[in-house]
């Protein structure tokens, strides 16, 4: 097997004159020695220019999906490139407040919002994708109380299955996201929502499923929608995101200017003149990051498996677990070298499943004590990081110009006991 595919690290990594990576222009060896592993490692270069090419593509409307990854220095960084961000709960929407991020440039989605939640994004004048006849209620409740009118989305699920695993899929009728547009509940609830002295309607909202490779199931949902969006002359229609991202070698993804160009393509050919926006999110971050972690233990069960032990696991990537996602390994102290060796690499937490890497192609020569890298773990690794097993979650640094910055510090065995009475 050869060395790992280039296409699947992040922008400005470069294999050094001693042979070893450096991302950044910073050694990851030398990192994972300063900041101890597991470590998620973010190129910054690499996040402004997917921020700026969205940016471009789509307009200063496009918002940032921060579920994928979020914490005050990413919230900052998309502001600073000029993206909005999309919010989907309370916490979410006070890191992006916390960070600088203008409520006006926040939309927040759920699909079941807290009381709480709905009053204050309301009294900052923070959008919200309305996701419910329940939401529609507790919204009119409130603006008797208080005169505030919500500036809304309405989110229609247009019955269009993305090909993708089944727990992203959520543009099909059975969802829990969204008002149906076959059995009518869009419409209603559009026609509600115009009709309340509690909302105004901005705009609709779509959002098909996550991790999709084909561009054309984005222009079917468009396809799908014409004739319900042409006559309503909303300002704008926001597709979601979704926009898959090459995990392992052989895959192929459309880049986020190619995925812009066959929304304003479907929007033309559909006679639709609203404004295309969209919540870009994995395809901002997945590619800028990589995860640092050391080989504890070697288990080679003769003619059946061999078990690489890491000091990480499903703690810190539960997507192996959830979605049986494959990813890629490689020594970051020499990534040039062939990977002939098939292995398994696993976690540290007391579950069989706990898997990192089911077919991992490495270095003959892979030892106890060296550092293994995971590229593509910048989206939904951190941001679905758990304290399983009471392991401490890790640290989060971003690189650029040499330098490496902590934005998110690792945490401690005291950290744990924190919230305990």
């Amino acid at each position: 097997m050869n060395a790992v595919d280039p296409a699947l690290l992040p922008l400005t990594a470069e294999v050094g004159d001693d042979g070893r990576l450096a991302v950044g222009g910073v050694d990851l060896c030398d990192l994972a020695e300063a900041e101890g592993t597991p470590l998620f490692v973010y190129d910054e270069a690499h996040l402004r220019q997917r921020c700026r090419e969205a940016v471009a593509a789509f307009g200063p409307g496009v918002a940032y999906a921060s579920k994928a990854f979020l914490c005050l220095a990413m919230a900052r960084l998309v502001h600073e490139e000029g993206m909005h961000l999309d919010v989907a709960t309370g916490g979410e929407l006070h890191v992006a407040l916390a960070a600088g991020v203008p409520p006006t440039d926040l939309k927040l989605h759920g699909n079941n919002k807290s009381h709480g939640e709905l009053v204050r994004a309301r009294s900052l004048g923070v959008r919200l994708v309305v996701d419910s006849f329940d939401e529609l209620d507790r919204l009119e409740r409130l603006h008797a109380d208080d005169g505030v009118v919500a500036r809304v989305l309405v989110r229609v699920t247009p019955g269009v299955e993305a090909h993708t695993h089944e727990y992203v899929m959520t543009g099909q009728v059975d969802s829990k996201f969204g008002f149906g547009l076959a059995g009518g509940d869009a419409a209603r609830a559009l026609s509600r929502a115009q009709s309340s002295a509690a909302t105004e309607v901005v705009g609709l909202h779509v959002h098909i499923g996550s991790q999709i490779f084909l561009a054309g199931s984005f222009a079917k949902a468009v396809e799908v929608l014409a004739d319900f969006v042409r006559p309503l002359d909303l300002p704008e229609l926001c597709m979601g995101g979704g926009l898959g991202v090459p995990y392992v070698e052989g895959e192929e993804a459309p880049s986020i200017s190619e995925w812009a160009t066959v929304l304003h393509d479907s929007f033309r050919a559909a006679g639709i003149d609203a404004q295309v926006t969209a919540e870009p999110g994995r395809s901002i971050v997945a590619g800028a990051g990589v995860t640092l972690y050391r080989v504890g233990t070697i288990k080679d069960i003769p003619g059946v498996r061999t078990y690489v032990s890491v000091d990480g696991g499903m703690s810190d990537n539960p997507r192996p677990v959830l979605y049986g996602s494959g990813y890629e390994a490689f020594l970051p102290g020499d990534p040039s070298a062939e990977r002939p060796r098939l292995v398994t690499v696993v976690g540290k937490h007391c579950e069989s499943g706990d898997i990192v890497v089911r077919d991992a192609r490495v270095p003959a020569d892979l030892a106890v004590g060296d550092v293994l890298c995971t590229p593509v773990t910048g989206a939904y690794g951190y941001s679905m990081a758990s304290n399983y097993n009471k392991v401490p979650r890790p640290a989060v640094v971003f690189v650029a110009g040499g330098q490496a910055r902590v934005v998110v510090r690792r945490e401690t065995l005291d950290d744990l006991l924190r919230l305990d009475s």
